[in-house]
Formats: C-alpha cells, sequence, structure tokens
C-alpha cells in the first residue's frame, strides 16, 4: 500500500524535475515571504496537505477504503504550478527594482527555460485525441441520444461500455441501467446485463430478459455485433442505424409520450 502511494507521487509530479523547482520555491517562500497570508497560501497548507497525504495513519484509513483511483486527487489540493509561478515572479521583481532589468530578463528566459523542460508535451499522450465537437465527446453519443430522445420524459437505453461514460454528460433524460461504476473495474461492481452486453457474441437468449426487466426501451449494438439470434426474432424493432451503431427498440417495453405533448385533433 505505501509504495502505491510513493507510486502516485512520483506519477503525478511526472519527471521529477517540477519537484525540485517547487521545493526550492517553498524555501524561498520560507526565508523570503513575510506576509502571513501568502505564507498561509503557498506554505501551510501545502505542507499540511502533504503531511495527511504521506501519514501512515491516513493512508491506512483513507487509501484502504477509496484504493489508488481516489487517493492521489489529494494532490490536485497542492498549488505546485502556481507556486513556482509565484516564485519566478517574485525573482523577476525583485531583480528589476534592483535596477537590473538586463538580469531580470534573462532569469524570466532561464526560468521559463527550466519549466518547459521539466514536462512533456501532454497531448502526445495516447489518453488524449481530438475533440470531434464542443461537447469533447464521442458524435455516436450525441447522435444515438438525440434520436431516443422522447420530449416531456425520459428514456431507458442500454449502451455499449465504450459509450457509458459520457450519454449523461450530454442527456440529462437518457437513463441507462449500469454506468461509469462499471468502467471502474477496482470497485468491485457487478451487473448480469453490463456482462450480456459486452460478450463477444451477444448471446441473444440471455439478454432480451435482462433488458426487459432493466426496462430498457432501447439497446445499442455496435454495427457488426456477432449475435446468436437475430433481435427481430424476439420481438425487437431496428430503429435506426447511425454512427457505426444500431438502435434496436423493444416495444414490449412501454413508452407512453406525456399526454400534454400528443397531437390533438
Amino acid at each position: 500500500m505505501w509504495s502505491d502511494v510513493m507510486e502516485l507521487f512520483r506519477n503525478y509530479m511526472g519527471t521529477g524535475m517540477i519537484v525540485i523547482w517547487y521545493l526550492i520555491s517553498l524555501i524561498y517562500l520560507w526565508i523570503n515571504e513575510k506576509r502571513m497570508h501568502v505564507r498561509i497560501l503557498f506554505l501551510y497548507v501545502p505542507i499540511a496537505l502533504l503531511l495527511v497525504y504521506f501519514n501512515p495513519l491516513s493512508v491506512k484509513l483513507v487509501h484502504g477504503v477509496v484504493g489508488s483511483d481516489i487517493y492521489w486527487r489529494i494532490l490536485w489540493l497542492l498549488p505546485v504550478s502556481a507556486t513556482i509561478a509565484y516564485v519566478c515572479v517574485c525573482v523577476y521583481g525583485q531583480l528589476a527594482r534592483g535596477g537590473k532589468k538586463l538580469r531580470a530578463d534573462l532569469a524570466a528566459l532561464c526560468m521559463v527555460g527550466a519549466i518547459a523542460v521539466s514536462g512533456g508535451f501532454m497531448y502526445s499522450s495516447p489518453r488524449f485525441s481530438r475533440a470531434e465537437n464542443l461537447y469533447h465527446m464521442p458524435e455516436a453519443v450525441i447522435h444515438i441520444c438525440d434520436v431516443i430522445q422522447v420530449p416531456g420524459r425520459e428514456v431507458m437505453a442500454a449502451f455499449p461500455l465504450e459509450l457509458t461514460p459520457y450519454v449523461r454528460q450530454y442527456s440529462p433524460t437518457t437513463c441507462m441501467p449500469y454506468g461509469r461504476e462499471m468502467v471502474m473495474k477496482s470497485w468491485g461492481h457487478d451487473n448480469a446485463l453490463c456482462d450480456a452486453m459486452e460478450r463477444e457474441v451477444i448471446d441473444m437468449e440471455e439478454l432480451v430478459p435482462l433488458a426487459r426487466q432493466a426496462g430498457c426501451h432501447y439497446v445499442i449494438f455496435p454495427t457488426g455485433q456477432e449475435v446468436t439470434a437475430s433481435p427481430e426474432s424476439y420481438g425487437w424493432i431496428l430503429f435506426q442505424e447511425t454512427d457505426g451503431y444500431v438502435i434496436y427498440r423493444d416495444p414490449e417495453v412501454e413508452l407512453v409520450i406525456p399526454a400534454n405533448l400528443t397531437r390533438r385533433p
């Protein structure tokens, strides 16, 4: 457990040079900063947070309950970038006020260069991809949710697992029988319908009753998904196909349109 905590800290701090600049900044502030409100913000609170993070009791109690996926978020509270930036400005201002403008400019360039080489280009990470739209989510989610929405009410839909983290970000009226908890394997959640949806070859005999039990008005498959039998043979209706996904409607699950939205003669 302790090794996990140290590994989380190393991963959060990147190459390690940022830690050096941060520690140098803390030492500079400890020696030179006299204003109490600045010392509280950039010194006392971060030190207290680090003591909590590396405290064996905190590691045992908090990390033991929430695990690595949550515990490292304590480090979000550290004002690392703000502290380094503040110290750089202080050093520049101190040199400039002393009449050493050229030296101050050179120091600024050196500090910027030191910070730049301390990290990596974040967008080269495989975790990043070019945004498809302003929502920063797959186009398929947007189109599917728009197609299945019913004005004035919620609908229930079973999505492939790769789409579930985005659905509720876009549509508050599109409900799901399972969601992000199934993506986070470390949470230990289990859902029979999700398991049935994620099989390499979907067993319709297994899936159909589970979807109906969950009240799914719609079930979405990737185009070309292998199934043991035709969904239409179980009463499902091919609703629409879009963005590499096929939407099926189950008429056995009642979908009532609110009376105030029905068209009157």
